[in-house]
């Protein structure tokens, strides 16, 4: 398991692992972008800190399939 990692992280870092790394840090971004923006709304309200941050984590986790299920690699 640990190689597989290794020779997958070799190859990132090679620029060799992502057909279009463009479109993968833009959809990543996308997520990010709501899972901060979620825990920014929610961390207002009266609530334990906690909650929001397992509610934006729970949702930005299932963005993420949909935002790369057209994702290809080499």
């Amino acid at each position: 398991m640990l190689e597989i990692g290794w020779f997958s992280a070799k190859l990132f870092f090679k620029g060799k692992l992502l057909r279009d790394p463009i479109y993968f840090m833009q959809q990543i971004a996308i997520g990010m972008s709501i899972g901060s923006l979620l825990l920014v709304l929610l961390a207002q309200a009266k609530i334990p800190f906690w909650f929001p941050v397992v509610v934006s984590s729970l949702v930005t986790g299932i963005f993420m399939p949909f935002l790369l299920k057209d994702f290809k690699m080499k």
